[in-house]
């Protein structure tokens, strides 16, 4: 129950990655037969990935995962406004920074470049607070953060650990006429990036309705393969894209190198699948989660705490973060005394971090101590009620030998 980390690609996908590695292992650029084939697979690959999105193929850029899609946004829109300042007569302009504005619950993905970026003194950056209310960034909150020099809002579509639902659709809506004032004053536009890696193949992902001129894919978390894409709107003239490498020329020179044509193939077939299904695994998925919280609540009763539950706010349909409160053990204590679950305490690359809780907790408003036994349990397509059943008693036993342990 580690959906939220990775996924097993889909027996279709490792089909589609075998025939790409036979068929079409021609260099993509070659005019001949081998290369045209694997052209071929690339071109499908980026029409199956721009349907699943609502996106032109046009409009998708390889790339290698969801981390170098979220550095080429960030990066992008600081050289971007730098460019920009130089180009036109505006004495605030030419003196301020690039300003960007995200949450104070992102993937590391997006909060250390941005760090990285304020160290070196080449962007000021907002970190919004969520609402220990709702679990989610306000829009209101974004909006007040504005400055003259904002370039970027950058947030996720759903947070990994609570399952959150982020208001991106809202958001774009309100700052689609401040950022046209803005523009008539002489001041940036305020592009809009949200990181969908959470989102993808459990609910349906939509840039037209979402009105966001940034999307990062991932592939390993809808069953494709350890790559990714970014969706790009008029890439180029309409939205603003920096190469953070140099070479060929492939990729419209917006991601050179010679492509990956069987992990490409493989991840446009995650998403046909995504595309055919998603509306099904969504519905599965939130049947089972409920069913486990409900199993969860009616064995353990009041010596647990959902931490993903907030009143009125919309979730990922199958992330429970749950805590142990009675016996007050660590999370990473409840799994370990486990025979069958597994599971983790949070975002997978956060596992080496010890007992430190969770700052995406503490900062939705969990308390340290409960944060600290907290599980993240995320299931997936496949996950059946019989699954929930063996996982529920098997925390219930851990719980049971973590307190003979105690007494």
């Amino acid at each position: 129950m580690d959906y939220n980390a990775t996924t097993p690609p889909a027996p279709a996908v490792v089909e589609v990655v075998t025939a790409a590695l036979q068929e079409a292992w021609g260099n993509p650029s070659s005019s001949y037969s081998r290369g045209r084939k694997a052209k071929e697979f690339i071109d499908t690959a980026r029409e199956q990935i721009a349907r699943m999105v609502g996106g032109k193929p046009g409009d998708i850029i390889f790339t290698s995962g969801g981390t170098e899609s979220n550095n080429m946004v960030l990066f992008s829109a600081v050289d971007s406004f730098n460019t920009r300042t130089k180009n036109e007569q505006n004495s605030f302009l030419d003196k301020a920074l690039p300003h960007i504005i995200t949450s104070n619950v992102e993937h590391d993905s997006i909060a250390l470049p941005l760090k990285h970026l304020q160290r070196e003194h080449r962007a000021e950056v907002t970190f919004v607070p969520v609402s220990t209310t709702t679990g989610r960034v306000e829009v209101d909150d974004i909006v007040a953060a504005l400055r003259p020099n904002t370039c970027l809002v950058s947030i996720m579509l759903a947070n990994n650990e609570t399952g959150v639902i982020m208001p991106v659709g809202e958001l774009s809506q309100r700052l689609a006429p401040i950022s046209k004032e803005r523009e008539a004053k002489g001041l940036p536009y305020i592009l809009i990036h949200t990181d969908a890696a959470q989102a993808l193949g459990k609910i349906s992902v939509d840039v037209q309705k979402l009105g966001v001129h940034y999307l990062t894919i991932v592939g390993h978390k809808f069953y494709g393969p350890r790559i990714g894409a970014l969706y790009v709107q008029g890439i180029g003239h309409k939205t603003p894209l920096l190469p953070m490498l140099y070479g060929g020329g492939q990729e419209r020179n917006y991601r050179p190198g010679t492509e990956n044509t069987p992990m490409i193939a493989g991840l446009g077939k995650a998403a046909e699948l995504v595309n055919c299904q998603c509306a099904v695994d969504e519905d599965h998925m939130r049947s089972v989660r409920d069913y486990l919280e409900e199993r969860l609540q009616a064995v353990f009763g009041d010596n647990i705490r959902f931490n993903s539950h907030f009143s009125g706010t919309e979730r990922l349909p199958n992330t429970c973060n749950v805590s142990l409160l009675r016996p007050p053990v660590l999370g990473r204590e409840w799994l370990s005394h486990c025979e069958y679950l597994l599971a983790s305490v949070g975002a997978a690359c956060h596992s080496d971090k010890g007992d430190r809780p969770s700052h995406v907790l503490l900062s939705s408003g969990v308390p340290p101590d409960v944060a600290r036994g907290a599980i993240r349990l995320s299931v997936g397509r496949d996950t059946s009620t019989e699954d929930v059943d063996l996982i529920v008693k098997d925390l219930k036993k851990a719980a049971r030998r973590l307190e003979t342990k105690e007494a």
